[in-house]
């Protein structure tokens, strides 16, 4: 940089440039939404540890930005925004601290609860992307996602890595990341979130300088990453040169993009869609953020005090209704899919986000990709997931989660516990497998490409540990010394965790687990800080532990291996079996039987393209055998109580017999 750049000046026709900051030949523009403020410098800093730096002065134009254009470029540079404005205004949020930029697409920032951020100034982009473009199915419904935290399948050392950055890792690891994605079969992950966000909360039980006392995380870190602090750059604690150490400067360089997006390449080399969690209903809370310092009241809920509303119950609630957080979603949105080749977004306690705004985010995506995948949690303020079918948007399906698991382990046992909900009768479990269709009992959607059905999610106890607790309640508030112990399915433990997967992988829709899932992995609390009073519990809450509570142990697999083994086969019949996935209703047609517990049905693959029509049989019942009477002709069992995969395992006619607490697929070849 040359540290004599003095020549400022105002132009006309900047409002075509976008916010931020943009370098064209050897001009930089600076653009800032802050029409509180009564004065905006820009701060140039040479290196990012630097308190001084050079200063330019913004002005204000009628729509409330501040800008300026400077004759020259600072690539490798830093800059924030040193803003003053009214004192007594309870809709603006003065502070002594220079501001990042909130449309950073880099950020080099502390390891503390501040961050301390600046924006890094980068030239534009230069990776090579060879060729690659999005890996998305034209049918949603093709789609097995695998929901993990990025450093979940790496940290632990049964996944073999090189310990060269969480991105890297997970691309080379010769047991976890890509490599078991592969070895399972799953063709999506969905990573939670990846964006810049607050890892790092108040001390516990410390008031800070800001006086916020920190009473809820002893551990005062966010490791899920739902504090999202800069919706255009990535995560850098993830980068090759990241350090974790308390008050270590993070994002010095710019490797968090260029090993981010390798690793997307990687996965669509494997024909793997890559899907981020993004969060945009609420923002970090206790950090810097750039949105509350430059227009708190355009971009946040407030009531008439100016204090934040609250209905995500994270400390605030953005306001998508107003144009610039509106603005700055989308344009967030197409940031990632342009720039980092994004094929979905999971959104955030979506419920929050409103109509105007979902329906401009699916414009604005399908120009770039028509086959992006957009899918939110359909809850936040409000319960919608019908209204976001309306609007052609997949949702996560609580109620088949519910319906099948039960919603909690001692008070709510589901279907494969053998257990009758009063709330749901056994059209009500039917309509489940047809995709939870809104023109069935307990509907949602108008048609089941808009049904995410899971059972386990990060939220929430694993499925594992569910399963343990409602058979024994004794283990929610148990110590545990052994966790190869505990993770060992006992017979009965097994039985229910094959049919919860058969019950899953036989509903039409998308299908979505959680990762470990698949060997029914626990989330025992290990604490080695020994400030965890419930260290050795199983944990139904792990977003603050960034330790072997939430890292996967694969050597975890041979505890279960029949259970591992019996998912992968599920993953292959189902992507080999499009009946199984995107049946037309009229298609599926149920068996009655005497006992409401033992589900059975018929699906015609005709309209999804299977060459072969298929005959289920779920049998929740904890105690009776039950008898199935088989249509005319030879049936191929591809499913029994202990095996599934594509391949037969024997064929049968006339009638079988289906084990309690267990099912069966079977299929024969259609003819024309």
């Amino acid at each position: 940089m040359k540290l004599e750049t003095e020549n400022t000046c105002t132009i006309e026709g900047l409002e075509e440039y976008p916010l931020g900051y943009t370098s064209r030949g050897s001009q930089t523009v600076f653009r800032l939404f802050a029409p509180k403020a009564t004065s905006v410098d820009v701060i140039i800093y040479d290196e990012y540890e630097h308190k001084t730096g050079l200063a330019f002065p913004l002005e204000k134009n009628e729509h409330g930005i501040w800008e300026t254009l400077i004759q020259d470029t600072f690539y490798d540079n830093w800059y924030a925004y040193r803003i003053d404005g009214p004192e007594d205004d309870p809709f603006f949020e003065p502070t002594e601290y220079h501001i990042a930029d909130p449309r950073s697409r880099h950020v080099t920032s502390t390891n503390h609860h501040l961050q301390f951020p600046k924006t890094k100034i980068v030239e534009n982009n230069t990776f090579d992307w060879e060729g690659d473009d999005y890996v998305t199915p034209e049918d949603p419904r093709d789609l097995i996602i695998y929901e993990t935290h990025i450093k979940d399948m790496v940290a632990h050392s049964s996944a073999k890595t090189f310990v060269q950055g969480i991105y890297n890792d997970f691309r080379e690891a010769k047991v976890g990341g890509i490599r078991h994605l592969k070895k399972l079969g799953v063709n999506a992950v969905e990573f939670l979130p990846l964006q810049k966000f607050g890892y790092y909360e108040p001390p516990f039980n410390e008031e800070t300088d800001e006086g916020v006392k920190n009473t809820w995380n002893p551990y005062a870190r966010n490791y899920w990453g739902y504090m999202t602090s800069f919706f255009f750059a990535p995560e850098t604690i993830y980068a090759s040169d990241a350090s974790l150490e308390p008050g270590q400067v993070v994002g010095n360089s710019t490797k968090a993009a260029s090993e981010l997006k390798s690793l997307v390449k990687a996965l669509h080399k494997e024909e793997i869609s890559v899907i981020m969690d993004v969060v945009y209903n609420h923002a970090s809370h206790y950090d810097l953020n750039p949105l509350k310092y430059t227009a708190k009241d355009h971009y946040f809920r407030l009531d008439e005090m100016g204090n934040y509303l609250n209905d995500s119950w994270t400390g605030n609630d953005i306001d998508t209704s107003q144009k610039h957080a509106r603005e700055l979603i989308v344009e967030s949105v197409k940031h990632w899919m342009k720039e980092y080749h994004i094929d979905g977004f999971r959104f955030d306690l979506a419920g929050i986000i409103d109509w105007e705004t979902i329906d401009l985010i699916k414009e604005e995506a399908r120009k770039i990709n028509p086959d992006v995948i957009l899918i939110a949690e359909p809850w936040g303020g409000d319960y919608k997931p019908a209204g976001f079918s309306d609007h052609d948007w997949a949702c996560w399906n609580d109620k088949i989660r519910n319906g099948f698991k039960g919603y909690h382990p001692k008070e709510s046992k589901g279907f494969i516990f053998g257990e009758t909900d009063p709330n749901l009768s056994r059209f009500g479990i039917e309509n489940l497998l047809r995709g939870t269709l809104e023109s069935g009992e307990h509907g949602l959607f108008n048609h089941s490409g808009h049904s995410v059905n899971y059972l386990e999610s990060h939220d929430g106890y694993t499925l594992g540990d569910y399963i343990r607790i409602a058979l024994d309640h004794s283990k929610a508030d148990t110590v545990f010394e052994d966790k190869r112990t505990l993770t060992s399915l006992s017979e009965k433990e097994g039985k229910i965790a094959k049919l919860a997967a058969l019950s899953l992988f036989v509903s039409q829709g998308i299908a979505m687990m959680h990762a470990g899932q698949e060997w029914a992995r626990s989330k025992m609390i290990q604490d080695p800080a020994g400030i965890d009073p419930k260290n050795g519990m199983l944990d139904h809450d792990s977003y603050n532990k960034d330790n072997e509570t939430n890292w996967l142990n694969f050597n975890e697999i041979s505890l279960n291996k029949s259970l591992f083994e019996y998912y992968k086969g599920l993953i292959d019949l189902r992507l080999d079996a499009p009946a199984l996935r995107k049946a037309a209703p009229d298609e599926i047609n149920f068996k009655v039987y005497n006992d409401p517990l033992h589900i059975t049905f018929s699906i015609d693959g005709k309209s999804s393209g299977d060459m072969y029509d298929y005959f289920v049989s779920l049998n929740a019942s904890k105690e009776h055998a039950y008898e199935i009477i088989l249509p005319d002709g030879y049936w191929e069992i591809v499913v029994n109580p202990d095996k599934a995969g594509s391949s037969t395992i024997q064929s049968v006619e006339k009638s079988m017999i289906v084990p309690a607490t267990s099912g069966v697929v079977l299929r024969k070849l259609r003819v024309s």
